[in-house]
């Protein structure tokens, strides 16, 4: 399942570009902080086991990775992956004093693993900004250990016709803020458009199931302007 937008040559690579540099900030100023805590509700929904690998894909500057050991105390090896180079350097800054977190550039369509490698597959944020759903989710279930766990956080299909009212009235604010905060807008119009244009909540369920995932379900947070996906290898 291809994304239109997300094909356009080098605009996704662009956005990131233009933002990793507050990126951080940028994310508290649109979501009000609250994207933390729609992270902690995916970090509680995976009750994370020590002695477990992890694969962050999309992984920014490393919000997941950071939960993830907070959580467990893990002194596995734990792999985050992006697609984009400056924000790989924001994350390795950022989170400098976790020595067992290994960084590398890479796509969520190609995964530079051997299969069977992890016990979790996170990606936050990120499934969104893929040029192809289907093979994204392909080679997460691809890496996953048998009886591993994929778990995706993503904006999402509002379920309430008020808050969805409201929040259309605020995604028009969005790129203003950016422009504020960044000193550009057109990421952040991306955003918002990639956001109306993404796959709604069973849609990527029945992607889950095509590509071989069992017990596949999802929640949504906060009227469902997110919404967690899990599902697992058998």
């Amino acid at each position: 399942m291809q994304q239109y937008l997300q094909n356009k040559k080098g605009l996704v690579e662009n956005v990131f570009n233009k933002v990793y540099g507050r990126y951080d900030l940028m994310n508290d100023f649109m979501s009000f902080g609250i994207h933390r805590i729609w992270k902690k509700n995916l970090m509680n929904w995976m009750n994370p086991s020590n002695g477990k690998k992890l694969i962050d894909v999309a992984c920014g500057t490393g919000d997941i990775a950071k939960l993830f050991l907070d959580y467990t105390n893990n002194d596995e090896n734990i792999y985050c992956l992006d697609p984009n180079k400056g924000m790989i350097k924001q994350g390795k800054a950022k989170l400098k004093k976790y020595k067992n977190i290994n960084w590398s550039v890479g796509s969520a369509e190609k995964l530079p693993f051997k299969e069977s490698s992890f016990d979790y597959y996170t990606i936050s944020f990120g499934l969104r900004n893929t040029k192809n759903l289907n093979e994204s989710i392909s080679e997460a279930y691809r890496v996953l250990k048998p009886g591993g766990r994929y778990l995706c956080l993503e904006f999402s299909k509002i379920q309430n016709s008020n808050l969805e009212l409201i929040y259309k009235y605020y995604s028009k604010i969005i790129p203003h803020i950016g422009k504020l905060v960044i000193g550009e807008r057109e990421p952040y119009e991306y955003l918002t458009k990639s956001i109306d244009e993404f796959a709604h909540q069973d849609e990527i369920i029945h992607l889950m199931k095509q590509n071989k995932f069992e017990n596949a379900s999802y929640r949504n947070l906060s009227g469902g302007i997110v919404a967690i996906h899990s599902g697992w290898k058998i």
